[in-house]
This record gives structure tokens, sequence and C-alpha cells, in this order.
């Protein structure tokens, strides 16, 4: 064998450190290695719960982390199927290919309930998970430091970084349906101190419902995305990125329920025209500067732009009040274009100083919002169809024809601050406040909300926290403008929520989080109006006196329970109610059940073999407002495994999942109009290469 320089001289270098070793094997303590596991389940922080990265001991709030390793197992495509893995969760209607959740019973909202990287993220598609690292749920009244949101909390997505290490994975899956998706997954160093991080995916779908013409709904989706790093110097340091989704599917406003809850006909009966498509295209833009001033405080400086056009044609198929299997119904199709530009800023000065015998972790910062809406639309003439006849053709028009642009727009901005005050090794205190002020024509306003938290830690491992925090939601106009109306001009609040959590965290043996908490959500402020008999000048008195009330408990547990069981369970009780409302009062919200639970595990049988199960539970819920039509329980059981394999030196996983394993039919979430219908057992092959 040949010696070359290189060679030469690692030889000597290893002769050399091996005889050191053992001229001093005397003095040198013997260690012995039983075993070991990495513990890829549990995470310690949640970046997005305080904008800091405070452990979660330390965080007086309900947080859940999905790390990328479930993401991973579960051969999750759609940022449903990832929150499925957190029971306060509930899944709503998935149609038009988009999805719904409501948060401990409040519905989240596409433009202010969802986050990427601490960005208000607008959410109104299917998003686009192989960027992601992991998916933090912040749960109950956030507004302190993201602005205008709802009371169940907010969703962050927090996506894949630059490595230094080079990283290269490829993989492949299917299903029985012939749908496929292709995945490149690859970082490292370009250069000293710039890396990066890319991912391509091109993915194909074949959906089990079909169009009454028997064609199958399809989806094509592209991905791609960038993210450089360069570190200019040991203080200062630039992130910044590009991504692109493209996603065009065919429509699916979902499946239609008789008074009994019952699907009307066949489970895979699609109501939409096979001509009815969603068309989208989303980029992202935008960077981070970080400075360390010195290595107590540190300066960081965001900005994200997205846009997201869609063109929309529908057939739109309206559902009759009395509709029974076979009758006609109509359509109204339509072509639709939307553009919608979202631009978000922030900075962040973040430090830690004593004071007085007292550690002081301290946030201030500012962000804003900039939204634009346009509009584009054109309708053609009502459809009237029969099932078992032959499809009506594509209407001949175009929302290119329109010359009427509808555009809506607002921003506002917030400025912030938070202390995590600790007093000793078992109290501490978290406190904070912000001043938000919204621009928008007929609608500008302002809010102030704060929020306060206890822990106490009995020890290292343990806290128990209160905390009480509130959000807002701007109302649509400054003033009511209804002349009929007796408070005709009266100035509008935002409407308010506040919460109160008790919470109690455990780490056993640092590799299992145990969790607990009971919550307490008031929101109101809505808008109520009654007939008003008694004065014959007015017909109508409105009000801002709507009250809805969510009370409830949860557990979870996420971690290691061996060195070869890995565990993320969570279990919720929920107890929602319109308290006072125009036209619920006393019914429960939509998709909001009494019940529900989930658990997802890994057993290692060796370290190349290993095998996944899953439950997922939703009690009873309501599929409709007045609380007449119930959709039953259901409890949806997976099964997976993965083997490794070594390859030519590049390790390759071979991995198989059937979802749903027991072939149970359930209803999941949307209501009487527009209800998704749970997927048959669908068994998913995957194959992984890692180089």
């Amino acid at each position: 064998m040949k010696l070359t320089p290189l060679s030469l001289s690692i030889a000597l270098a290893i002769s050399s450190f091996s005889s050191n070793v053992l001229a001093n094997a005397s003095d040198i303590e013997v260690i012995e290695v039983q075993g070991t596991y990495f513990n890829d389940y549990k995470v310690d922080n949640a970046s997005g719960a305080t904008r800091t990265n405070t452990s979660l001991l330390e965080t007086a709030q309900s947080v859940t982390v999905i790390p990328e390793t479930i993401i991973d197992e579960q051969l999750a495509t759609t940022l449903g199927e990832v929150l499925l893995n957190d029971a306060s969760l509930s899944p709503g209607s998935r149609q038009r290919n988009r999805e719904v959740f409501s948060s401990r019973g409040f519905s989240l909202s596409s433009s202010n309930g969802y986050l990427r990287d601490g960005h208000q993220h607008w959410s109104h598609y299917q998003q686009p998970i192989e960027t992601l690292s992991r998916v933090e749920v912040i749960k109950g009244p956030s507004s302190l430091l993201y602005g205008q949101s709802a009371p169940g909390g907010l969703i962050n997505m927090v996506t894949k970084q630059p490595t230094s290490s080079p990283l290269l994975d490829l993989s492949a899956d299917t299903d029985q349906n012939g749908s496929t998706r292709f995945m490149l997954d690859a970082g490292g160093e370009i250069i000293d101190d710039l890396s990066f991080r890319s991912v391509l995916v091109k993915q194909d779908v074949n959906f089990e419902r079909e169009y009454q013409n028997d064609e199958q709904r399809e989806r094509d989706r592209f991905l791609g995305s960038l993210v450089l790093d360069y570190q200019l110097s040991e203080s200062l340091s630039v992130n910044v990125y590009y991504d692109q989704t493209n996603d065009k599917a065919g429509l699916d406003t979902g499946a239609w329920l008789d008074d009994s809850g019952e699907v009307i006909g066949s489970n895979k009966t699609i109501y939409d025209f096979s001509w009815a498509f969603t068309d989208i295209t989303v980029n992202n833009i935008g960077g981070k500067v970080t400075y360390y001033l010195n290595p107590q405080w540190t300066v960081k400086l965001g900005y994200n732009e997205q846009t997201f056009e869609r063109q929309r044609f529908e057939s739109a198929p309206k559902k009759p009040a009395d509709y029974q299997l076979g009758d006609s119904y109509t359509s109204k199709p339509y072509d639709r274009f939307d553009d919608w530009q979202f631009k978000t800023a922030y900075i962040d000065l973040t430090g830690e100083f004593t004071l007085a015998s007292t550690e002081h972790q301290v946030l201030f910062g500012m962000n804003s919002l900039d939204y634009y809406y346009g509009q584009l639309r054109t309708k053609a003439d009502p459809i009237e169809y029969t099932p078992g006849q032959p499809e009506p053709t594509k209407p001949d028009i175009s929302y290119k024809t329109d010359d009427s642009l509808y555009t809506s727009s607002y921003d506002y901005y917030g400025f912030y601050f938070q202390d995590l005050v600790t007093f000793n090794e078992y109290w501490q205190v978290a406190f904070g406040g912000r001043f938000d002020k919204q621009n928008k024509e007929n609608a500008d306003s302002e809010s102030f909300v704060p929020k306060f938290g206890v822990l106490y830690h009995p020890n290292e491992n343990a806290t128990v926290y209160i905390n009480y925090s509130e959000s807002f939601e701007p109302a649509s106009s400054e003033t009511l403008n209804e002349e009929t109306d007796k408070n005709h001009g009266m100035d509008l609040d935002a409407v308010t929520s506040e919460q109160i959590e008790i919470g109690a965290k455990w780490q056993v043996s640092d590799r299992l989080l145990l969790e607990t908490a009971l919550f307490d959500i008031e929101k109101s402020g809505t808008l109520i109006t009654e007939t008003l008999d008694s004065d014959p000048d007015y017909e109508t008195i409105t009000t801002q006196a709507g009250v809805q009330r969510h009370k409830g408990f949860e557990l979870s547990a996420q971690g290691a329970v061996t060195d070869r069981l890995f565990v993320m369970a969570s279990a919720m009780y929920l107890d929602a109610e319109y308290e006072k409302d125009e036209n619920y009062q006393g019914k429960a919200p939509i998709d909001a059940p009494e019940w529900s639970a989930s658990v997802w595990s890994r057993y290692e049988l060796t370290e190349k073999l290993a095998i996944n199960a899953g439950i997922f539970y939703q009690g009873d819920r309501f599929a409709d407002s007045d609380n007449t039509i119930v959709k039953d329980a259901y409890a949806r059981v997976d099964l997976g495994a993965t083997y490794q394999v070594d390859i030519a030196g590049a390790d390759v996983d071979f991995r198989i999942n059937i979802e749903n394993a027991f072939d149970n039919d359930y209803l999941a979430g949307g209501g009487v109009n527009n209800v998704a219908v749970g997927e048959e057992r669908t068994a998913r092959f995957e194959i992984k290469t890692s180089f």
C-alpha cells in the first residue's frame, strides 16, 4: 500500500498518541460503557413560547413540541397529520385543499393562528412540512408577543436550518393508491463560515374519493427551499432564505350529512365536478441578523415577505336543506384569483442581569405586519345537476375578464416586553405586556395586554405554575354602523380573551417529561343584537356582551420510558360553551369534543429494527352550530415498522406504515355540508438513504 503524505501524517499522529496513552495508562480513569440511547422524542425548550431559549420547565404556560423524528416516523405529508399528536388540537374542515384546526376548542385563523420561525404566517394552504424541524403548539392566549390572535393559542412552525457537517438524505414513498413523494434534504458548509440547507419535494397524490364521472381526485405539488447562514464574525451572523410551493389539486368540498350524522350515499362521493380545481403558488423570502453585544445581550432582526397567489375554479355545489340520495342540487360555478401579501418584521433585544439578588432574563421587542389582499372573480350561470346524469361541461369563464379589483389592507405594529425573574432555586415570576396599534380604514384600534405567571420548583426537575394571559382580535370597524340600531355610532372595542391556567411539569430521570394543566378561557366582546320592541324609533339594540367560555384539563407524557420504548401521549377534557350569544347561547362550538386523546410510540427491538404504534381518539362532536347533529366518537389505530441496513457505506431505512389498521369508518372535521371522511386502511412504504 502506498502512503500519501496525509495518511503518513495521520499514522504518525496516532502512533504518538498511542505511545503517550500507554506510557500514562496507570493515570487514566477507565469508564465502562454499559449502553446508551438517543432520546429524540423529548424536547427541552420551545422558542416560540417566549421568543427566547427558555426551558419548558421555566415556561409558565402549556407548550407541546412535536419533533422531526415523529413527523418522519409517521410519514406525515400535511400539518394536520402532525397536529394529531396533541389532543388539545381538533381537526376541522379539509375542503378546498386546505386544513382548519381548533386549539382548546377555539378555531385558529389563517391570518393570525400560525407562526413560522416567530413570524405571523398566512396559512390558507397545506403547509410544506418537509421544511420543518419541529412544530410548537403554544396553548392559550398569546397576544403578548405576537399581537392579534385567537384565545386557543398558536402553532409555531420551526424550519430546518443549515448544518456545518455534510448532510444528504434521499427518500421516496408511495401508498396503495399510487401516490408518490420524492424528497432531497441536503446541507453542509459551502466555504468557511457559510453553510446551507436545501429541501426539494415532488409529490403526486391519488385520493380515495371520486367525482361522479368516476374520475379520481388528484394533487400535484412541488416544493423547493434554500437557507444560507453566514457567520461574519464571532458576534455577528446573517441568515437568509427562500422557498416556493406550487400546489394544484382537484376540489373536494367534503361529504354531506343527514340529520342523524350519517354520510348521504357513498363515503367516496365528491359533489364538486371533476373540472373544479385550486392552483396555489406561495413564496417566502426573508432573513435574520443576530448580533451578540456581549455574552449577556443579543439583538435579533427578522424580516419575511410572503406572497400567496391562488386560482380557484369552483363548481360550488350547494346542499339542499332536505337533500336525499339521488336528488338534484345546484352548483354555482365561478373562477376566482386571490392575491395575499404578508410582510412581517421584528427586532428583539434579549439579555440577562442581576439586580438586588434577583436574576432577570428580559426581552424588549417590536414587531409589525403589513397585509394586502386582492381578488378578481367571474361567475357562470347556475347548473342544476342530478346524480347519474353526464357531468356538465366546464363553463367558459375566466377571472381575467373581471375589470374590478376588490382589495383590502391593514397594518399593525406592537411593542412588548417580558421578564423572567429568578428569586432563588425555588421561585420565579414571569410578567410582561404589549401595546398594539392597528391601522385599517374605518377600523383603527389600540390594545394593551398583560401576562403574569408564578413558578415554583420543588426540585430541579419539577415545576408548578399559575399564569394569567390575554389576547385580542380587533373589531371589523371603529364604530357600529347601523342607523336602525339604538347604539348606532357606538365605538367598538377589540374582542378580548383571558385565561387562568394552573399546571405542573415533571422531568423524570432527565428522559421523560410529564405535564398537566387546568385552564379556564373566557372570550368576551362579540356583538349581540336584540330586537327592540319598547322603542318605536329603533328596531334593534346591539351591545358587545357576548361571552364564550372553555374550561378543561390536559395530561401529556413525552420522551423515553425505557432505553427502548419512546412515547408521545396526551389527553384533554374540554367543556366549551357559548354562555351569552345572539344565536348560539347554551350551545357548544362545532368540532369541540369533550374528550380527545393521542398516543404515538416507538419500540426498538434491535439497533436496526423498530416498531411503531399509535391511537388517535376524538369523542362525540357536533357537526352544526345548533347542536342537533352529532358525529360519533372514533379511535384510529396506526401501525408502523422501520428496518435499517448498510449498503455500500450508506444507511438505508425501509419503512412501512399502516394508517387506520382496523379499517374503521369515521368522520373527521367539518360540518353538515363539508365533512372530511376518514380514509380507509392505507399502507405506505418509504425507502430513505442517508449519506
